[in-house]
């Protein structure tokens, strides 16, 4: 085994994982809770009373 297969083994593991992740990200399974995420950042937050100057104190 010289350092050619070594390479081809490592891109070939790179494509399984890249594969992999793909189609975990794009299960029906978690569609709810990738909606909910991406949901996040346009919600409302919860005002605790101390404004703006209170986050910035901290």
């Amino acid at each position: 085994m010289d350092i050619d297969d070594l390479r081809s083994l490592a891109t070939v593991l790179a494509f399984a994982t890249f594969v992999g992740i793909t189609a975990w990200a794009w299960s029906g399974k978690r569609r709810d809770r990738f909606d909910a995420a991406a949901r996040l950042p346009l919600e409302e937050e919860e005002d605790d009373g101390e404004g703006a100057a209170g986050r910035k104190a901290r």
